[in-house]
């Protein structure tokens, strides 16, 4: 008995490649807070220090020198810390119209020394305003120092006053002690004004050193006469004489 052929059996379907699914683009996750740049962070640190001189100099002179430290990247809110506020002003003020300039102007120059300023209320001060520089040469900052003089000036009246003196006394009055050795000085020196050694001097110039000996009262002391007579190479009785002579 014949077998009946089997039917061909159909050939499995070849599997269709799906196409390649494009890869989701990746997104970088920025860090949450950047870091600031070297500059920034260069300037922040010399502002730091400029605050510890600021707070130093003004503990210095409590009530009397205003110190300021300005940063002129901020010009509106530019006071960073005040030592002594003497005017008023407090952290986060604006800065003033010399701050703004050199904040404007990179030629302005470094220091302004003592100038002439004055308070809200009037009273004078004897201002200095120094430039802070970064590394790149620009503004950042600037210290400033308030100085009221106006205490100095209650100071310096009050000296003057103290020191003040009227007229002249009636005579002219010597204070140091007198002996034969000042006595040989005041010769001496009366006898200098001339060119002349005290035994040099012609009877006129001898006449005026003894009357003016006598008026400063060195013919007083003992043995007066004789000391100045060996000085001047002369007797006692030619003193005497220079004395009692009419004046010139």
């Amino acid at each position: 008995m014949s077998r009946t052929p089997e039917p061909p059996t159909a050939a499995a379907p070849t599997p269709v490649a799906e196409p390649p699914t494009a890869a989701a683009p990746t997104t970088a996750v920025a860090p949450a807070t950047a870091p600031a740049p070297a500059t920034a962070v260069a300037d922040e640190h010399l502002l730091r220090e400029a605050e510890k001189i600021a707070t130093a100099v003004g503990r210095m002179f409590p009530g009397l020198c205003e110190v300021v430290l300005h940063d002129l990247r901020d010009p509106e809110h530019a006071i960073r810390t005040v030592e002594n506020p003497l005017s008023g002003r407090t952290p986060g003020d604006p800065a003033t119209e010399l701050g703004l300039a050199r904040a404007a102007d990179p030629g302005f120059p470094d220091v302004v020394q003592n100038y002439a300023n004055h308070l809200p209320d009037g009273r004078p001060l004897k201002s200095t305003s120094i430039g802070i520089r970064n590394a790149h040469g620009d503004y950042i900052g600037a210290l400033c120092l308030n100085l009221d003089v106006s205490v100095l000036d209650r100071v310096t009246t009050t000296l003057n006053r103290l020191t003040a003196t009227s007229a002249d006394a009636p005579v002219r009055e010597t204070l140091a002690p007198r002996t034969l050795d000042t006595l040989r000085t005041a010769a001496e020196r009366r006898a200098a004004d001339h060119g002349l050694a005290p035994r040099e001097l012609p009877p006129t110039a001898r006449r005026e050193l003894v009357r003016a000996l006598r008026a400063e009262g060195y013919l007083d002391l003992k043995h007066a006469t004789s000391t100045l007579a060996a000085l001047l190479g002369v007797s006692r009785s030619t003193i005497y004489n220079d004395l009692d002579a009419p004046p010139l």
